[in-house]
């Protein structure tokens, strides 16, 4: 049996078990269970199966028998703000909501009768979304109080995940941050900001920090699967884990999925007034940092107009399409008109109609409105990262599976005339390795992990034509 140790890594559309190797200074990755994920519409809201999601866990840890690999540890992170409730009995009492639910609707401007929005920015550094936790229990006040005073325990979704698994209840730092109700310069829950929405800050656990060992498998998961290992926190934020693997020290990222996670590595929040305007967030990040970031609508977009059209073009035939088309229309991505429409396709044609611009009709009209449009707010990013920092980066590194797009990346480079580097894919999983082979001493500092990086997998150089 080879020893290893466990990545799970769960996004909006799939999730994944990945075992990690080290060998001669180098990381491997072999993934060893791939399943899928998505909202599911319940009777009053979309909400992700969390069971389901934890038994797809158990079987890709079961499949390490097969394989002939014995887990030592195992870390678990997902995307950001959703969350579910325990009562007393530490029994789940609600369904893990999710974001893109419309319960939040009109809750952004309800909590900020209780408190200003500038002050609410300088107390937490956070961007001003929608779907953000704050809101969602809000929500909850105001339309189901019963269940919320109910409630004892609150965990985000990899806090239950590894409660599952360990049966300790924990809520990490990187994933709680994403909640706006922590405080920035305490790295620990805003008591005042949760009694002053008239919310129980006695659900909210201490926060722990990422590469921690939260303990070992419940006997009961011992007994099945036939050995112990340890449940190790590594950064939970999907996009903590994933900034861990940017190859670069002093480097402009895109975190490239569903979402476009942009931005740069801190050690203090920028919480001033302009991060504000250009609604920036500091989220807590491995190793003590803050990811001064902004959320971008990313490859959503085209993995919607995918489902629709319902036909058997792949990411990549889009791409091709996109370089072949002339059309010159742009959308602005970050539109909440974007965030979950019916039909996709119909609402870049409808924005594009009252804007007075070409109406996008083909494949490949719709992948380079998209492609095109991203690399704009890209674009506009990276000036504001570099007002708001006041320094000048050379570079932008694309990590994630959307590194793959050729077209993108040859257009920002060209736009932004930087140069761009793209790479690991598997951005995620490898930063939550990283975290695990820190908490057990395998790997000392997060720079020896970068060069380790670079020397493990393939990084792609895209220079700008106009230099």
């Amino acid at each position: 049996m080879q020893k290893c140790t466990l990545a799970v890594d769960i996004g909006a559309s799939s999730g994944r078990v990945i075992a990690g190797f080290l060998k001669d200074g180098k990381l491997i990755l072999e993934e060893v269970h791939r399943f899928k994920n998505e909202m599911k519409q319940g009777e009053s809201h979309l909400y992700w199966d969390v069971d389901l999601l934890f038994k797809e866990i158990v079987s890709g840890i079961k499949k390490c028998n097969t394989l002939k690999f014995l887990p030592q540890s195992i870390g678990i992170d997902t995307w950001a703000v959703d969350f579910v409730l325990l009562d007393k009995n530490k029994q789940r009492i609600t369904d893990a909501v999710a974001y893109r639910d419309n319960r939040t609707d009109g809750m952004m401007e309800e909590v900020l009768r209780h408190i200003k929005k500038e002050e609410l920015y300088e107390r937490t550094g956070i961007q001003y979304q929608k779907f953000n936790t704050i809101y969602q229990l809000y929500s909850m006040k105001l339309h189901e109080k019963k269940v919320l005073d109910e409630a004892k325990y609150f965990l985000m979704i990899p806090d239950y995940l590894h409660y599952r698994l360990s049966g300790i209840l924990v809520n990490e730092y990187t994933n709680a941050t994403s909640t706006q109700l922590v405080k920035a310069d305490e790295r620990q829950w805003d008591e005042e900001l949760i009694t002053r929405l008239d919310l129980n800050p006695s659900m909210f656990l201490p926060i722990t920090e990422p590469c921690v060992t939260i303990g070992r498998l419940t006997e009961s998961l011992k007994k099945e699967l036939g050995f112990d290992m340890e449940v190790i926190a590594p950064g939970t934020h999907d996009t903590a884990s994933a900034v861990v693997s940017v190859p670069a020290e002093d480097s402009i990222y895109i975190s490239s999925g569903t979402w476009s996670l942009m931005g740069v590595e801190n050690d203090q929040a920028i919480n001033s007034e302009e991060a504000l305007l250009y609604n920036f967030t500091n989220e807590g990040g491995v190793g003590g940092n803050f990811r001064f970031l902004k959320n971008i609508m990313g490859l959503w977009m085209i993995q919607e107009v995918k489902r629709v059209l319902n036909d058997s073009h792949s990411h990549e035939e889009l791409v091709e399409l996109a370089k072949g088309a002339t059309i010159p229309s742009i959308v602005n991505v970050n539109d909440d008109r974007f965030l979950s429409p019916k039909n996709m396709i119909e609402e870049i044609q409808v924005y594009c109609k009252e804007t007075n611009q070409v109406i996008p009709e083909t494949p490949g009209e719709l992948a380079k409105v998209i492609f095109d449009s991203l690399v704009k707010s890209y674009h506009e990013t990276i000036n504001q990262i570099e007002r708001l920092s006041n320094k000048k980066y050379e570079s932008i590194n694309i990590i994630g599976g959307g590194s793959q797009n050729a077209y993108i990346n040859q257009k920002l480079a060209d736009v932004s005339q930087k140069d761009v580097y793209t790479g690991p894919i598997e951005a995620t999983a490898i930063g939550n390795l990283v975290a695990q082979f820190m908490a057990k001493g395998s790997i000392s500092t997060k720079q020896e992990a970068k060069s380790m990086i670079q020397q493990s997998f393939e990084i792609k150089h895209y220079k700008s034509k106009a230099l």
